[in-house]
């Protein structure tokens, strides 16, 4: 009985059912509508949508051909990944500096900047296409579809796959692999049976994080689709012609999608588990430089990923000065007007882009952080679930979070339709996890005791916090500040869904000028968004010097 008194008293526990409470109104709710929805929902003709699913073959082919798509994308990243994790940990070899920004890469284009750029060289009206067309005399087949889905996705998510694999090769002991190598074993042998089992539960995790990412993938599909049907794109066609009378099919392929990436999700964990190999001491293989033909060939391999990695960054910063008429890019013209148009004539994106991403950044993180302290420090019969809760977006892709929280939020007593709240709200509850795992890998290596002799020396319990706690993390704090950021101001999937004339942003305005054809305009819009997504990570890193990447 005192013992619940006490708890009754502590503020944390009042604290804890507060954030508890938050969670359950903007995230579990919307997922419960689209849930009970996908079961309770009937057409005019008084079908459900899991009857319309089954019986209609575009949706079975949507599920099969992102199944597919994920598949062949997780083959393909891994193919490229974990060669040149290798190649980055075990050798030295010349221009291997420039793979150390590859985490920079994958975090400063956005997709829909990366579909776009892509196709400004591969399209129907690509710089390369008309080349090969014009001078030639070749008729290339189109981007559009696989070719393009393939291609451009798999050179946005092999870094997640490389950077898991490089932890994973960095920190295995080469002494076994010595050990291995000293009893008669060949060194190709020794890394296959010692080594391998070792580090392959990091390539699977990272693999099916890819295969996540891509069921889940909007800017990507729409804009290369073409006639390949795709989950995530049904989806939000039934989002857009559903939204407000009869949201059948919206609920039932987002409760789909949910149920795929739950399904990956895990999967991955149960890989993970099963791998116990445990390195507790020793040191990493030196690196040594490639030689002879065989290295510089694959030193040159390398060198060719890094150049198709920023080639959309080199793509679009030429495509914002290239003077066009309408969808037509005259190459070797040179204007400024697209930008002027940009940041003189219509910055109402900029704007709302800053304004949105910024509101959305200082709320998840003063969220996440208070979340992550109750989840670490402050235990009790609640924080389980506030840390099961708060990763719960991990299994929702964009377009299924902003369709729950339209069904939500976009009538009723709680309208927040037609204006910018929705947006913010889908911008939180999109990046929440990645504010609270920050700061709570930062608080398990805090000891308790620094926080207890504030305590003791009369500093009560939330001034200690302040006062102690907080500035210890404050570098955790800064760096999730700077990826919420970074990712929140390019964010797409669940702001086109939720958004509302005059309130559109960056990515949205890129995305109607591809749907458009406007490549030179969606070019300036992009090159500002790049700079606007850029500033505060090379501020962070190089000023600051904040360990983003560590």
């Amino acid at each position: 009985m005192k013992r619940l008194i006490a708890l009754l008293r502590s503020p944390w526990t009042w604290l804890s059912v507060a954030v508890l409470a938050m969670l359950l109104v903007f995230l579990v709710w919307p997922v419960l509508n689209i849930l009970s929805a996908s079961v309770l929902a009937r057409d005019d003709a008084g079908q459900s949508g899991w009857h319309i699913l089954i019986s209609d073959p575009r949706y079975l082919r949507a599920i099969g051909n992102t199944l597919l798509l994920g598949a062949g994308v997780t083959v393909l990243a891994a193919g490229i990944g974990v060669p040149l994790a290798y190649l980055t940990a075990r050798h030295h070899y010349p221009g291997k500096a420039l793979v150390s920004i590859l985490p920079l890469i994958t975090l400063v284009i956005p997709e829909v900047i990366g579909a776009q750029t892509w196709l400004m060289i591969l399209g129907n009206n690509g710089v390369l296409t008309r080349a090969l067309r014009d001078g030639l005399g070749l008729d290339p087949p189109s981007f559009y579809g696989w070719p393009g889905l393939l291609t451009v996705m798999t050179f946005t998510y092999y870094a997640y796959i490389y950077i898991g694999t490089l932890a994973a090769i960095r920190g295995f002991d080469s002494q076994l692999e010595e050990a291995a190598q000293s009893l008669g074993t060949s060194p190709p042998v020794s890394r296959f049976k010692v080594m391998a089992p070792v580090v392959m539960p990091a390539i699977l995790a990272s693999a099916l994080l890819v295969f996540t990412m891509v069921v889940g993938n909007f800017a990507t599909s729409m804009i290369l689709g073409h006639r390949v049907e795709l989950l995530s794109v049904l989806t939000y066609q039934a989002s857009v012609s559903e939204t407000g009378s009869d949201p059948v099919m919206q609920s039932t392929l987002a409760t789909t999608s949910i149920s795929l990436v739950m399904l990956a999700l895990f999967l991955q964990r149960w890989i993970v588990s099963r791998g116990r190999y445990e390195i507790t001491q020793g040191r990493g293989a030196p690196e040594t430089p490639m030689r002879g033909p065989r290295g510089a060939a694959m030193a040159c391999a390398a060198l060719v990923v890094m150049g198709m990695s920023m080639l959309p960054l080199g793509t679009l910063a030429v495509g914002a000065f290239t003077r066009a008429h309408g969808p037509v890019m005259r190459w070797g013209e040179w204007t400024i007007a697209h930008l002027e148009r940009v940041l003189v004539n219509a910055p109402a994106p900029v704007v709302n882009s800053i304004g949105y991403a910024g509101a959305a950044t200082l709320i998840a993180i003063a969220f996440s952080t208070l979340a992550s302290y109750l989840i670490v420090k402050k235990r009790n019969l609640l924080t389980p679930w506030l840390d099961y809760l708060s990763a719960i977006p991990l299994a929702l892709s964009g377009t299924v979070i902003g369709i729950g929280l339209l069904m939500t939020f976009g009538h009723g007593a709680f309208d927040l339709s037609g204006t910018a709240s929705l947006i913010v709200l889908a911008y939180i509850v999109r990046r929440l996890p990645f504010g609270v795992r920050n700061a709570s890998s930062t608080l398990f290596n805090l000891p308790d005791s620094i926080e207890e002799a504030s305590v003791s020396l009369g500093v009560p319990p939330f001034t200690s916090f302040l006062k102690v706690v907080l500035p210890l993390m404050a570098p955790a704090i800064a760096a999730a500040a700077v990826l919420t950021w970074t990712t929140t101001v390019s964010e797409l999937s669940a702001s086109v869904i939720v958004y509302s004339p005059g309130h559109e942003t960056l990515p949205i305005q890129i995305f109607r000028l591809i749907d458009s054809g406007l490549m030179a305009q969606a070019s300036a819009y992009g090159l500002v968004l790049i700079t606007v997504i850029l500033a505060p990570v090379l501020l962070a890193t190089r000023v600051f010097r904040i360990r983003l990447f560590a």
